[in-house]
């Protein structure tokens, strides 16, 4: 019985990890989109990187779901 608990335990803990990178995803967006209407190169540059982090933080979930 344990190990089916701490199987339900760790899929739970990975979906909530999911929303929160979905949050994080949103939040980086938003901040995309105001650096390039100020033509914040740096920002810009900054939120790209966050949001290839991100994107790979949620493939690698997916691959084990």
């Amino acid at each position: 019985m344990r190990p089916t608990v701490k199987i339900i335990s760790k899929v739970e803990v990975e979906k909530q990890y999911e929303r929160i990178l979905q949050l994080e995803l949103d939040y980086e967006l938003a901040s995309l989109f105001f650096a390039m209407n100020e033509k914040n190169e740096a920002e810009i540059a900054k939120c790209k990187a966050r949001l290839a982090e991100i994107q790979m933080e949620l493939e690698s979930l997916h691959a084990y779901v």
